[in-house]
Formats: C-alpha cells, structure tokens, sequence
C-alpha cells in the first residue's frame, strides 16, 4: 500500500496543510490567510479558534485533493510559528485569551524591569535568548496577571500553557497528549537548553506554575494519535519542530556550519552549530537546532521581525503595489536604490539590536522619490538585515560560504541576486521553497520509517538556482553604510 505523509503548517498569516509521497514530493495542498488583530500599537494577537478552524480546513482539503485514503497517511508532522503563547481550560480546551503573538511588544515594560534587576544574565545562560518581549514567557505572565482568576486557576492545575504546536496536538488528539518539541521549548525562556528541562530558577522568576508547562520531546517522536473525530481516523503524529528549525531541516541543514535563510512574514538565519551551544558576542541567540534519538543539535540564529510582512504592508495598508509578485518587475525596472532608506521596525528592531521601542521609518525622500524607489528600497531592507546577521555571525566565528534560503520571498529572482551581492556570498534556492512544512514531514517520516536517516534526507535536497555575487565592493560598502546611517535614526 502507497504511504503518504501529512505536514501542517501553522504560520502567522495562514494555514498549511501539504500531502508528500515517500519520495517528499508534493501530492496535495491548500492554504488559508487568517486575520491578526492588533488591539493596541504594537499588539498582536490571533483568535485561537480561527486558527484552529484554518489548520482543520486545510488539513481536509489537502487530504481530500490528494486522493489518498486515511490509512495510506502514514503520519503526521506539525510544523509553527514559534514563541506565540495561548492558555487554555483543561476541561474544555477552550483558551482564556487571544492567542499573543510573537511579534507582540506588550511586555518591553516588563522585560526592562527585569534587566534593571539583573535577571538577563541568568537568561541567556540558561536559555540562549534575550530578555525580550518575543519570547513566551513574558506573555504567559501576562495572560496570568491580566485574564481574571487566571493565575488562581493556573495554580490549581485547571489551565495548560502551549506554544501553537502544543495547541494543535492538544485539539487534535481530543485533549489527550499534552507536549512539544524541544525546538519550541527552546524558545519560551522557560526551558534550560543545556539540561533539556523546564528550569526551576526560570520558573520562579516569571512566576509560572510548573504544573501549566507540556511535556518535552525529540523532534521526531510519537506523540500520540489524533482523535478519530478530528480527522476521521486514528493517525499518528510523529514530528514536531518551530517553523525555522523545520526549514533548516527542510533544507537538509544536518552538518555543522550549514546556514539556512528563511523568509516569511520575518526573516531567520539558522546556522547548524553541532553539539556546541555557541554563545554569541553579538547578541544572537543559541537555540536548539532539533532533538533527534535523545542527541541535540544547537544552532546559532538572528531574527528579524519584519521582512515579507514589510511587502503586505505595502500591499495592505499603504497600498501602493496590488501584489507581492509585482516587487519584483518594480525593483528590475528601477534598479538598486542608493538615497531612499525603509527601516521596516514596526515591531521593533530584532537582532543584532534588539531595540524594542525602534519604529519604522522612510527616510532620504526627495521630491522625484515615488513607488518605485520606496519598494525597492523595502525589498534592498530585507537584505541589509540579512547582512546584519551575517556579520554578527562572522565576528563570532561562523562564516558560511553558501546560505540557502527559502520562504515566499525568494520567488523574488533579484531581491536574492541583490542578497547575494551586498553579503558577497552565493545564495543557494532548494527546487522545493516551502522548506518549512518539508521539515515537519521529514521528522514525521524519520519516526514512521518512511526515510531511513537524515543522510537519506541530505540525498533528497536539490537545487532550483544559484545566485553568486557580481558587486564592486566599493559599492556594497556604501549602501550598507547608508543602511547602518538610517537604522542609527530609529533606535531609542
């Protein structure tokens, strides 16, 4: 009987649901936006149920396009947007708030009151990351101190804590399993990656109830079986990892020092950093690459907050271009942009500056700027924050020669001709570029036995196209000069 795979993509704009044969090609897939609400400047949340409703939607529409019977899917792999944080009642599963995002900036307060404390130190040691409003545990103190009788219930055992995965298996196996990955634990401040347990200390700190916090497991493992009313049939999920560390095993990322870029609604560079659990000079953070057969494998990454976001902002609330695709043909008829600047800090300015309060800004505008120039300049911002993360990467001993990127954007053929020039690196694009949802079904297909090992994953990769870099460096050093001039004008 012909084995399938079924990957779930929960993202932070949509849904994705994609059936895979046992060679990881594609066989069927639907997609569905949600809406984000932000409440406040600077807030965002999501609906649970909304998400709950797209990832149920597209799961059976990609099932049924695919044609494949429920016992030909062999297993399942869930793959999401890291960091955003949801509540929920045991008893009913029904949360107690909207879903905080994790681009929400709610808790800077909250954040500098504990650095003014000293607590960032123990942070980064124990978890790798920043004392910062990105990150999980932040928001789940939150949602206890503001939701009320919230943390009442929380110590009495009656509310279970989840990033977006732990939810989805929490729905789909009728309230039975109760966990997540190692991946995502990683990134809720919350988790000691180099003990691979909840921390006592970091649990004190942000007065968390342990009792609240799911079980923790290797990527690629049993979770459990979905309920048989959820799906109609008893399926196996046997794969989990964040959507960056899915990517960079999407992108067959198993050996030291392979990079990966992705670009979504932000942009993150993940470097594989074997068993060593690098801590930056430069303000990167540390982070569990995945957790297979017990082994971890860490990873060095840079975040950027805004990147294909910054074209639907064009898109949406400006309104100046009707479609993504169309940056392109814009940036080829204008060329590179030297005088107009967009520093896309809507949500604040991520690595290497973890700036929170840092907003937005156009900047170098003169009276013959037009459309042209301010979408190529936003396409040309995305890659200067690449350029960014790659330096910091270099100052702390990892310079990749190639970086393969994936994610929507790089469709784009010269915004990665232009990447490749201003990081003078070649910029390798994978045949498949949804790398992320290709990840999760590899973990589940590692567990189920339908790939034998991640060199047989290594041997499934290819190549769709190569960018080398073809840039004076005289050149490159001025635009990435006036890109550090404008980033100095909207930092606090």
């Amino acid at each position: 009987m012909t084995q399938y795979l079924l990957a779930i993509d929960q993202g932070t704009s949509s849904s994705r649901a994609v059936v895979f044969d046992s060679t990881a090609a594609v066989v069927a897939s639907a997609q569905q936006e949600f809406p984000q609400e932000y409440p406040q400047p600077g807030w965002v949340e999501h609906d649970p149920e909304e998400i709950w409703g797209s990832v149920l939607s597209v799961t059976k529409k990609a099932l049924q396009e695919s044609g494949a019977s429920l016992d030909q899917i062999a297993a399942i792999g869930i793959t999401n947007q890291r960091e955003t944080t949801l509540v929920w009642h045991r008893d009913t599963g029904e949360c107690v708030h909207r879903a905080i995002v994790w681009q929400d900036r709610r808790t800077a307060p909250y954040c500098r009151k504990l650095k003014d404390k000293g607590a960032e130190e123990t942070v980064i040691a124990k978890t790798g990351l920043r004392l910062d409003p990105y990150f999980s545990a932040t928001k789940l103190a939150w949602i206890l101190d503001e939701v009320p009788n919230a943390r009442q219930m929380a110590t009495d055992g009656k509310l279970a804590f989840g990033t977006v995965d732990a939810f989805l298996l929490w729905r789909l196996t009728g309230g039975l399993v109760h966990a997540t990955d190692a991946t995502n634990a990683s990134r809720t401040m919350l988790f000691n990656i180099h003990t691979q347990d909840w921390d006592d200390e970091l649990l004190e700190l942000f007065d968390i109830p342990e009792s609240m916090l799911p079980q923790v497991k290797d990527s690629a493992a049993e979770y459990g079986l979905t309920d048989a009313s959820v799906l109609g049939a008893a399926i196996p999920v046997c794969g989990v990892a964040g959507d960056q560390q899915a990517a960079l095993i999407g992108q067959a990322g198993f050996e030291t020092g392979m990079t990966k870029s992705t670009y979504g609604t932000g942009c993150f560079v993940i470097a594989n950093t074997g068993e060593t659990a690098l801590q930056s000079r430069n303000k990167l953070l540390t982070t569990v690459a995945y957790r297979l057969n017990g082994k971890v494998t860490y990873g060095i990454e840079g975040s950027i907050f805004v990147a294909g976001s910054a074209i639907q902002w064009l898109r949406d609330q400006i309104k100046i271009i009707d479609s993504a695709e169309v940056s392109a043909a814009i940036a080829e008829a204008s060329g590179i942009v030297e005088n107009v600047h967009v520093v896309p800090a809507f949500a604040g300015l991520g690595a290497p500056y973890w700036d929170p309060d840092a907003r937005g800004a156009i900047l170098g505008l003169s009276r013959d700027s037009g459309i042209s120039e301010i979408v190529t300049a936003t396409l040309q911002a995305v890659a200067y924050q690449t350029k960014d993360l790659i330096n910091a990467m270099a100052d702390d001993g990892i310079q990749p020669s190639i970086i393969r990127v994936d994610g929507g954007m790089v469709a784009n053929d010269w915004f990665l001709q232009f990447l490749s020039d201003i990081l003078n690196l070649t910029v390798e694009r994978p045949k498949n570029v949804e790398s992320t949802v290709l990840g999760a079904a590899y973990l589940a297909g590692l567990t189920s036995g339908i790939f034998a090992s991640t060199e047989a994953l290594q041997n499934l990769w290819r190549r769709d196209a190569l960018f080398e870099p073809d840039m004076k460096d005289t050149q490159r050093d001025r635009l990435y000069k006036g890109w550090l001039d404008a980033v100095a004008r909207v930092k606090t």
